[in-house]
Parts: C-alpha cells; structure tokens; sequence
C-alpha cells in the first residue's frame, strides 16, 4: 500500500517536471526574443544575455529609418491575415458541412482525395503555384495569398470530424422542415454549433498567413505591398551593417496581432481540440 502510494507521489511529480520543462522550451526563446528587442546589436553580438537593456529607442530608429515602413507591412499583413483567415475557415466549414451532411456518388472518393492533399508537402507544388500565377498575371497581387486557403485540407478534416461529435442531424431535418434552405441552415442553425472549430482554426489560420514568409516573397516585387515578415527581413540586406537589434523588435512587435487574436479566441480553442459534445 505505502510502495503503491509512493509510486503515484513519484508519477505526479515526474509529470509536474515535464510540463515545467515543456513550459520552459516553450517561453524562454519568447522571453530572449523581448530582451534581443532592447538590446544593441553590439550588445548581441557579445551573446547572451537574460536582462533587458536600454536601446529600445535606438533599435526602433533603426527599425524606422532608411524608408522601412513598419506601420504599412503591417496593415499589409492585418489584411491578408484577416481575409485568408475567414474565407479560409468559412468555406472549409462548408466543404466539411457538405461531406457531412449530404450522402452523394464520389462523396467517398473527394474525401480521399482531401486526404491525399493533406499527405502532400507545399513545397512539392509551390513552382507550378508560382508559374500558374505569372501567367494568369497575379503578382504583385494579394489574390494568391488569400483564396488558395479557401477549402483547406487540414481545415476542413478537423471541422468534419468535429461535426461527427456535436452535429445532430435531428436539428437539420426540423429546420428543413420549417422551410428553411440550405445555406440557411448552415449560417443560422450549424455555424453557432460550431464555433468552437472555428475559433480554434481561425487560430491557426491566422497566424500561419501572418508568419508567412516565403509565398510573399516570391509573388510580391512591389515593396508597398510587402507583409511586416519581409520588410523586417529586408533589414538584414543592408551590405554596411546588419542591425539585430532593430531585427529583433521588428519581431516583438510581429507578435503582438498574434497574442490579441489567441487572447480574443483562446476561450474556445480548448473546447474547439478536445471536441466538445451537446446533449439531447
């Protein structure tokens, strides 16, 4: 009984240590990445160091200077974010609503190949993606970066096997016998069902378009149109001095859409992962 006892003791804080350690995998690189941001590019350069220092002002001059406008990337960026973000969590919750819902021929075969797609790595079709832009003439256009997410794999998976554990289709049978149509039912009825999904998407959406990088750089020349990545990026193409300190606020404050958004959406992103059911 008492070696039993012991054994759980020891379990618990075994498991009290690794999510210490897991805690601290996960803050520390946040925790030096604000102290970078305050800290000289001398002063980096000398290496690490856990206390903030006193160059904020000047890492925001150099930030600023030479044309870099900081305020203009990121209202870029808000934009592109935003849009990708709810065309891409609308229409792959109608995609999952249809796969769902609707039992027709080929029903099982586009499933399969939603599967398929999510097997396949970006990269394998980012030069096709890339030549099929030019010529339809959409560089140096935020159409690219915005409506390929729309029906996204991944997206619409997590949505349909969330449908699985909450949708009643006892719910949709009433209302289409109340007369109410089709995307109706969808928007009014099924979207506040589950809206956990969609928060927890929207996440994620989200900060995967605003940390894009690569795909912007590619379609996008026209430096009014750059996203807060690349312009922060841009600062280490200076051939006379590479300022890592500017560098590293330009990332702080990168970061700071992306906390406000998980803030706003965080209440819903636990339910939204561990499917959360209703009852009858």
């Amino acid at each position: 009984m008492r070696f039993s006892v012991l054994a759980v003791i020891i379990k618990r804080h075994f498991v009290h240590i690794i999510m210490i350690f897991l805690g601290l995998v996960a803050i520390v690189p946040i925790y030096v990445l604000l102290i970078n941001a305050t800290r000289s590019t001398e002063q980096i350069n000398l290496g690490l160091s856990l206390l903030p220092s006193a160059n904020v002002l000047h890492n925001w001059t150099a930030l600023t200077s030479r044309r870099f406008q900081i305020w203009h990337g990121f209202a870029n960026s808000a934009f592109i974010a935003s849009a990708a973000t709810l065309f891409s969590v609308y229409f792959s919750a109608l995609t999952a609503y249809g796969l769902h819902v609707y039992r027709f021929k080929g029903r099982v075969v586009i499933w399969t190949i939603i599967l398929i797609i999510m097997m396949l790595p970006g990269s394998l079709t980012f030069i096709g993606f890339y030549q099929l832009m030019a010529r339809w003439g959409l560089t140096n256009n935020y159409l690219p970066l915005i409506i390929p997410g729309i029906a996204a794999a991944s997206t619409v998976l997590f949505i349909r096997q969330y449908m699985l554990s909450v949708l009643n289709m006892e719910l949709i049978d009433a209302a289409r016998i109340d007369g109410a149509g089709e995307f109706r039912i969808f928007n009014i009825i099924i979207v506040p069902v589950i809206i956990p999904a969609l928060a927890a998407q929207s996440i994620f959406t989200f900060v995967g378009s605003w940390n894009a990088y690569i795909t912007p750089l590619v379609l996008l020349s026209n430096e009014k149109m750059y996203t807060l990545p690349i312009l922060v990026q841009s600062l280490r193409a200076d051939i006379y001095r590479t300022e890592f300190g500017g560098i590293y606020l330009g990332i702080a404050i990168s970061l700071i859409p992306i906390i406000i958004f998980y803030s706003f959406m965080s209440r819903f992103i636990i339910s939204g992962i561990t499917m959360g059911g209703i009852k009858e």
